[in-house]
């Protein structure tokens, strides 16, 4: 059967073909089979469902395309030091940073790792995140990366959100290793097993000054294009050293955090599909002053998509309206353009840009509905994403 929502405040999405804001007054909408079929000043003829929207604001659904939720434990720890003067890179000498979460990983069984990390992210949900791209990375080896997207794949079975796995077998060279040892056990071992086994959609590299340099990273994601796995990448995030202009060159979907992008990086994703993808949440909490200038990559012509980076060691913010107000305080983005950030760009990210990040026709049914009355209440109100949603609708369905 149908459904029909109805006494609905405003529709507020992104219109592509004006690449503006889209407000639409007086409308109902009818869904069927997850999809949105129409939007109209009414559907009387039809024997629905009723959604009342209660004179709600109704936006997609959001869609964070960065996230490392497959974990166990915490590092709170590494938090302290850094209020007390350690560096990210002070904090990996020490034994900390990813390799800590590497140890607890590969320690637990698949039950105990299955259920702390759906732990991780139901939060999300009610947080409005109805898309989630979750990374593995916290395992570096084959059974534990294998481990990893395993939990992934289960807990996008058992949840009513959508969560697209990413293998980051490239998140740093785990103890026993020489890079290039590892990089032969990554493109000729973890790679075609996962793909084997239809364990990721994406596959991406921490390119980073101490991880992987450039030809490393160029041949792990030529290697899993091979294997059908989309390339993603994190770039420019500490040192400025090509990475941007590598997304560009193997067609990457998105690169990732730009802190430090350089001008020939701008312009390689300005020429390009690749996504720039801003992560203020980290840089606020890592206490650094240095954001990624969402502003210029935009007025050079860059699609700028914004994720949260949840995470055990930097950032462990899961609200995308807390995230759209850093990226309007600090980044330089509009509101208009950190909704386009959550929504439509950062499908854009996933290539599912065809079916999810606006409510239109043809689209899937992923509805938010705001006890708000203008947009600009989302960054406003800091706890909007818990305190200003009336309901959630997935996939056509009210959760």
């Amino acid at each position: 059967m149908k459904t029909k929502i109805i006494n609905i405040s405003k529709i507020i999405t992104w219109n592509q073909e004006s690449n503006s804001l889209d407000i639409l007054l007086n409308k109902e909408i009818l869904v069927e089979n997850n999809i949105i079929i129409g939007i109209e000043n009414n559907f009387n003829s039809y024997n629905c469902n009723i959604v009342d929207a209660e004179q709600c604001i109704l936006t997609p659904g959001f869609i964070d395309s960065h996230t490392h939720p497959i974990f166990i434990g915490n590092r709170s720890n590494e938090f302290k030091m850094r209020l007390n003067g350690s560096s990210y890179e002070d904090i990996n000498n020490a034994g900390g940073g990813i390799l800590s979460s590497i140890k607890s990983l590969r320690n637990a069984s698949f039950d105990q790792l299955y259920k702390y990390s759906l732990n991780n992210i139901k939060p999300f949900i009610n947080s409005g995140t109805l898309t989630l791209e979750a990374k593995s990375g916290y395992g570096l080896s084959v059974k534990d990366e294998i481990k990893s997207l395993k939990v992934i794949k289960k807990i996008n079975d058992e949840l009513t959100i959508d969560i697209l796995p990413t293998f980051l077998g490239a998140h740093a060279v785990p103890d026993g290793y020489k890079t290039e040892e590892y990089v032969d056990l990554i493109c000729k071992e973890m790679i075609p097993q996962i793909a084997e086994e239809k364990l990721a959609v994406f596959c991406d590299v921490f390119c980073e000054e101490g991880y992987f340099d450039l030809d490393q990273t160029r041949k792990i994601l030529e290697i899993s294009k091979k294997y059908g796995l989309l390339p993603r990448g994190h770039a420019d995030e500490f040192k400025s050293f090509g990475a941007s202009e590598l997304a560009n060159e193997i067609g990457a979907l998105s690169a990732d955090h730009l802190m430090v992008i350089d001008d020939k990086g701008v312009q390689a994703l300005s020429n390009s599909d690749t996504v720039a993808t801003l992560l203020p949440g980290t840089t606020f909490f890592l206490n650094k002053n240095k954001y990624a200038n969402g502003r210029r990559l935009i007025d050079n012509g860059c699609s700028v998509a914004l994720a949260s980076d949840f995470n055990p060691g930097t950032c462990t913010i899961r609200s995308l309206t807390n995230i759209m107000y850093l990226a309007m305080q600090h980044c330089g983005l509009t509101l208009e353009e950190s909704f386009l950030g959550v929504t439509y760009n950062a499908a854009k990210s996933l290539k599912k840009e065809h079916i999810l990040g606006l409510i239109k026709p043809k689209y899937n049914a992923d509805i938010l509905f705001w006890d708000i009355q203008e947009l600009d209440e989302l960054p406003y109100w800091f706890d909007s994403s818990y305190t200003k949603i009336n309901k959630i609708m997935k996939n056509g369905k009210i959760l």
